[in-house]
């Protein structure tokens, strides 16, 4: 975890949708809970190169197959606080992209015990805190495309 001048935690993501009419998306599964793949930005990384980095850490997608969406770009924060520092909270600012891939590729994780392919037919309730609004920011723009 790194913080920022301004004593934030900035980390991002990538919702990742297969091209098609199918528009099935990746979760990754952690022991508790589902999430995106995404972690914290070194110094001097862009949210986006962090996402791609993240991505291709955590999956072993490569970044060249990824077609980022360049009108979407979802924001959140909240306070978070970690073991190593005790009781210290921290403002976490999470910017997720959307990304489409070709076709589903063969996953090489790292850091999730296994992902999965989701239907997408929202309105979803996987995670509230996170994935729901962002789910929820996807679909609007989906509708606002069309």
């Amino acid at each position: 975890m790194k913080v920022s001048p301004d004593g934030g935690v900035r980390a991002a993501g990538i919702l990742l949708m297969q091209k098609g009419p199918s528009r099935q998306f990746l979760l990754m599964r952690h022991p508790t809970r589902w999430d995106l793949p995404k972690g914290h930005c070194e110094a001097g990384e862009t949210f986006r190169d962090t996402a791609l980095r993240e991505t291709q850490e955590e999956t072993g997608i490569d970044p060249a197959d990824i077609e980022i969406d360049p009108d979407f770009c979802f924001e959140i924060r909240y306070p978070v606080s970690y073991k190593k520092t005790g009781s210290q909270v921290f403002e976490k600012t999470v910017q997720y992209f959307l990304g489409y891939l070709a076709d589903k590729p063969k996953l090489v994780l790292t850091e999730h015990d296994s992902a999965e392919w989701f239907d997408w037919n929202p309105p979803h309730a996987i995670q509230a805190q996170t994935i729901d609004p962002l789910l929820e920011a996807v679909a609007t723009h989906f509708d606002n495309q069309q």
